[in-house]
């Protein structure tokens, strides 16, 4: 559809990955949700939970793969065949390591960098030519590549305070995204989140 848009963030279903630093995507779209007034519905097609929102004449899908992370391009790809909406009107948000902890970083397009779950949205959108926002998480130690304990952890108490101005900052990118286009919500919003 002309004016159907979808932001997706990705994380990993079940309690036990709730408020991880690798669900950072769910949790901006869970804020854009709360925010927009937007209800969420589980659609087993999609194997996604998926919450829609009518503003300014267009509408936006909110969009949580419920597929585990490395699997996630499956439940957008589905999603966008089925609504027919071009990737060129699609924003993926996921968390990013390689970025500091309070630094937002989004792109027109890209490569994966080595995020599993954007290789999957890749291998099913087919191709690199979507939006993607990147939040930064940090890593304890830049010189270990091996990190799954640190991004399955949840924030510490000295980070959270911080991590709350970051999914504030990263909503209002997203709705700049929607509204304004991608250059204007990169050029606005794209940096280091002031503590």
């Amino acid at each position: 559809m002309e004016n159907e848009y979808l932001i997706v963030g990705l994380g990993n279903p079940g309690r036990e990955y709730e408020r991880t630093r690798h669900n950072a995507g769910f949790m901006v779209v869970e804020r854009l949700a709360t925010l927009w007034k937007a209800g969420w519905s589980m659609e087993k097609k999609f194997s996604a939970r998926v919450a829609k929102v009518e503003r300014d004449g267009k509408r936006l899908w909110l969009c949580q793969p419920q597929t585990y992370m490395n699997l996630s391009g499956e439940s957008v790809g589905a999603l966008l065949s089925y609504r027919k909406i071009e990737a060129t009107r699609l924003l993926v948000v996921v968390d990013d390591a390689d970025l500091p902890l309070g630094e937002i970083r989004l792109r027109s397009s890209g490569s994966s960098g080595g995020h599993h779950g954007l290789e999957s949205v890749e291998q099913h959108v087919g191709g690199r030519e979507y939006a993607r926002q990147r939040i930064g998480i940090g890593r304890q130690d830049q010189a270990v590549r091996h990190i799954a304990g640190h991004v399955l952890a949840q924030f510490g108490p000295a980070e959270r305070d911080l991590f709350e101005k970051i999914l504030q900052k990263a909503c209002e990118q997203a709705e700049c995204w929607f509204g304004f286009g991608v250059a204007k919500a990169m050029n606005q919003f794209n940096g280091a989140v002031k503590v």
